[in-house]
């Protein structure tokens, strides 16, 4: 069988591989039932309904023609370096920085990822996710979470 769009085939695979993983780490923890959903129910039901859009995804990869094959191109190294690096950063800063400043270092940092840099957007969306970031999790959730700088008490 003929592979007709490497891109589809390659995202599919990917899907399926990360959604068996979760299923399967969701069996770890309780089901409970259907009235009364455990910490496993909806991860497993997740993971599942993952995997099937993935085994989708991959049956239309190897069914439906696409031009030229739709073949994989280079991987984009600076971004996604960026990106992790963000990410990384922000695990390590929360605990310390608190969520007022570590969401907009976050959004500094990965937004060199880009082609485009501009200090507007940078502070609306540093704005924007911080107070919902605050509002879901702390008020919403009762998430206990840095909200300052350890250091300021």
């Amino acid at each position: 069988m003929k592979i007709k769009s490497q891109r589809d085939f390659v995202a599919g695979l990917m899907f399926i591989v990360v959604g068996i993983a979760f299923a399967w780490g969701a069996t770890e923890y309780s089901f409970g039932s259907s009235a009364r959903p455990g910490p496993g129910y909806f991860p497993f039901g997740l993971g599942i309904l993952l995997a099937i859009l993935g085994g989708v995804v991959t049956f239309g990869a190897l069914t439906i023609e696409t031009e030229g094959g739709d073949p994989i191109g280079d991987i984009p190294w600076k971004p996604l370096v960026i990106i992790l690096g963000a990410v990384a950063v922000f695990a390590f800063a929360l605990p310390r920085l608190g969520l007022v400043i570590t969401i907009p270092l976050l959004i500094l940092i990965a937004s060199f990822g880009g082609d485009e840099f501009h200090w507007r957007d940078v502070i609306i969306l540093s704005i924007v996710l911080t107070l919902g970031s605050y509002l879901i999790f702390v008020t919403g959730l009762d998430l206990v979470l840095p909200i300052w700088p350890s250091f300021l008490g």
